[in-house]
């Protein structure tokens, strides 16, 4: 998949920008804070209908700007013609920002753009995956389960809104305001939801299972054999399914919740672990180690949604050459000299390698802009002859 042109009104830094990209690595250069970052988010936007950055959509509008528009023509090399995606933030004079997307022309839920465009995005964030917040981890995991399930987005978002109320409603029964009665109808949308999420992310590690052990085999053959774990605090019982663990374990909490006036149990409070032969890569793993187990899983990620139907996803590396040895950064140039098309951030070719920015075609950003930059001046910016 590749995007070969991308029109932004309105988002972020940039108040009005249409470009052509080619196929092909695509490296976008600048200094902190010039927009680089800006214009990868506006691809993840694209691809999985929100932002990896913040949950709140009204910090993608511009600054003074009523609403912002992100639009993009995305081909892939095994059909004829362009799929034209169109996302719209608008914000009204009060209240929660709107969202339109439309998919050719037509109306469709957000949940329907990772079926035109597929990506993979590899930030500075992803370095903290093994040692850092569950969260990031949950995170990356609900990425793939949306790009992998039809409705896994829905009910991801279907989840976390029931989530939401149920907590509330816990707290206003542990002072007093309503009865433990009323928690029927949530605790039925938390147990449907979940145990679907739970299930999705089963099958989504299951499936990761033999291309992360690969690609590390690859990356590091001496270091044994990488694998996932998922850390669940509703582990399943004899003849138990997803759905039926969380009724056990909710019940099983009940009272706690009503004290603590949150919800203790499922898919938000579950968690992943890297392992290495059996150890946990996050208490005895170097720091090589760990980035060559999150290099593998981006890899991996890489050939899941490419086995799906031979159309590789857009690659995006948010100025994540930096943070790599070179030995690393040699298996992720191989990788990306066999994808249609891929974006590099970078504050300065000196991160590249050399074979890669010759390959490449190079933008120079600054604030609200972005241009072609000629390949004579990329060629002495990389101090290559």
């Amino acid at each position: 998949m590749r995007v070969d042109r991308l029109v932004l009104t309105g988002f972020r830094s940039y108040d009005e920008l249409e470009v052509d990209f080619g196929v092909g690595p695509q490296v976008v250069v600048g200094p902190n804070a010039a927009g680089k970052t800006n214009l990868l988010e506006a691809m993840v936007v694209l691809a999985l209908g929100h932002s990896h950055r913040t949950a709140t959509d009204v910090d993608m509008i511009g600054w003074e700007r009523s609403f912002a528009r992100l639009e993009a023509n995305v081909a892939a090399d095994d059909r004829s013609g362009t799929d034209q995606l169109e996302l719209v933030l608008a914000r009204p004079g009060t209240g929660a920002v709107r969202k339109r997307v439309r998919v050719n022309g037509v109306p469709r839920r957000s949940t329907a753009l990772s079926s035109a465009l597929r990506a993979v995005l590899f930030a500075p964030e992803d370095m903290l995956l093994v040692v850092g917040s569950p969260s990031l981890r949950r995170a990356t995991l609900d990425t793939i389960v949306a790009q992998r399930q039809v409705e896994g987005a829905a009910a991801l978002t279907t989840y976390a809104r029931a989530l939401q109320q149920r907590n509330t409603l816990l707290r206003r029964i542990r002072e007093g305001e309503a009865s433990p009665d009323e928690l029927g109808y949530w605790d039925s949308v938390v147990v449907r939801e979940g145990g679907r999420i739970v299930t999705w992310r089963h099958d989504a590690l299951d499936a990761l299972e033999l291309p992360l052990a690969a690609a590390h085999e690859e990356i590091a053959p001496n270091e044994g054999r990488l694998a996932l774990r998922y850390v669940t605090n509703a582990p399943q019982g004899p003849n138990e399914d997803a759905e039926a663990a969380l009724v056990r374990r909710l019940a099983e909490t009940r009272e706690k919740e009503l004290w603590n006036g949150a919800t203790l149990v499922g898919p938000h409070r579950d968690d992943l672990a890297f392992e290495l032969d059996g150890r946990d890569l996050a208490v005895f793993a170097s720091r090589g180690q760990q980035r060559t187990a999150i290099l593998a899983l981006k890899l991996a990620h890489l050939e899941l949604l490419a086995a799906r139907d031979g159309r590789p996803p857009l690659l995006l590396l948010d100025d994540v050459f930096s943070e790599l040895d070179p030995d690393r950064r040699a298996h992720l140039v191989r990788r990306i000299g066999e994808l249609p098309q891929a974006f590099i951030t970078t504050t300065t070719l000196d991160d590249l390698d050399p074979g890669l920015v010759d390959a490449s075609t190079a933008w120079h950003v600054e604030p609200g802009r972005l241009e072609r930059v000629a390949r004579s001046t990329r060629r002495l910016a990389a101090g290559q002859p």
